[in-house]
């Protein structure tokens, strides 16, 4: 059989951001996390009472305090919350997806949001369009050559409203100097992005009128590790003629690192993982293994004490998931968000919530 030849992505048409028909606001959407919060059911207070319990604990003793979520939670307001908590130290480390990223530029920079997958697909538009994949690459570029993550070249590059790349002639000069240097293939890309795709040399400025609700911002503002676990091919930044599958994933790399020394220091700690029902609970698992391999290896003790918190929408089948796993009879058993976490360890629970809802409440309960 004859394989037919890839698509051409470097032929993809875009078209300017402000074009688009954004569904949501940044001006519209922010939740005031001192506001008097919506009822939530007794049952989920005390949920998020015994939560806010063991967050206070863990940062008592120095153990992570993990927030794991995605994009809805950033898209349903709670980037003002995210703050606040940040603020506080009450976070020690965050963990996105791909999505979660995205909005949160287009938020900063545009102070919108979010397309019709529907009608965008149909058109041949959906995603194509060409600030928000310029950005994010240009941001991944000039920390590439850092040997930062992805989350907070990120973040910086909405922080200091832009970057700065160096020319090509340096970067060959560079890459002659030392080949095998750590950082010779961000060099490599960039290089190649350069003299193949345009990607320009120098300052490139982007002002972020909407600062605030970027939570990658505020995370790297407060110096506190945000970590990014995108899908090749998962995100609108594919839709792109600079699409560099490379860079994204060497970013990620160094994020999967990152999320993992978080986990290292989970003892007695807690993660909160919040309308993230793949990423979340499929980078944990790996992470946790690749810190307990480490661990035995230097004859330590695997992770021990945590708490996890997994909330969602979704209904949970009615599983008391501290009793260990459900029949699979039982429909509870295939939420894979939930199995996952049960199996890693530490006290589990599933919160049946409205993920912002869920933060502003546990906030509050925190600030006391």
């Amino acid at each position: 059989m004859n394989w037919p030849a890839p698509l051409d992505l470097s032929r993809l048409k875009t078209w300017p951001l402000a074009e688009r028909r954004s569904l949501t606001a940044a001006d519209e959407i922010g939740l005031d996390p001192d506001a008097a919060p919506r009822p939530c059911g007794a049952e989920a207070e005390g949920v998020i009472a015994e939560c806010a319990a063991r967050v206070r604990a863990a940062r008592e003793r120095g153990a992570a305090v993990m927030l794991i979520y995605g994009a809805h939670l950033l898209r349903n307001g709670a980037a003002a919350v995210i703050d606040k908590m940040l603020e506080r130290n009450l976070l020690t480390h965050l963990a996105t997806n791909g999505a979660g990223t995205i909005h949160d530029w287009e938020y900063a920079w545009l102070g919108r949001s979010t397309e019709s997958v529907r009608d965008n697909v149909a058109t041949g538009t959906f995603g194509a369009w060409s600030e928000t994949a310029r950005a994010i690459h240009l941001a991944l570029y000039a920390g590439g050559l850092r040997g930062e993550g992805y989350g907070r070249a990120l973040g910086r590059f909405i922080v200091e409203d832009g970057v700065s790349l160096p020319a090509a002639a340096e970067l060959e000069q560079a890459l002659c100097a030392a080949p095998a240097d750590s950082l010779a293939p961000a060099r490599a890309s960039l290089l190649y992005a350069m003299q193949a795709r345009g990607v320009p040399a120098g300052r490139s400025d982007w002002t972020h009128r909407w600062k605030q609700a970027s939570i990658v911002a505020q995370a790297f503002a407060h110096n506190v590790p945000l970590t990014v676990h995108p899908g090749i091919g998962y995100d609108i930044i594919s839709n792109h003629p600079w699409f560099d599958g490379a860079a994204i994933g060497r970013a990620a790399t160094t994020d999967f690192a990152q999320f993992g020394a978080a986990v290292d220091q989970l003892d007695g700690g807690v993660v909160l993982n919040v309308g993230s029902a793949i990423m979340g609970p499929q980078v944990f698992e790996k992470s946790l293994s690749c810190v307990h391999n480490l661990r035995f290896q230097a004859g330590r003790p695997p992770v021990t004490g945590h708490s996890i918190y997994v909330v969602d929408i979704q209904e949970g089948g009615h599983w008391d998931w501290r009793q260990g796993e459900p029949p699979k009879t039982n429909p509870a058993y295939y939420l894979r968000f939930c199995k996952s976490y049960a199996r890693m360890g530490g006290d589990m629970q599933y919160l049946q919530c409205d993920n912002a809802l869920f933060m502003q409440r546990l906030y509050q309960a925190l600030r006391g």
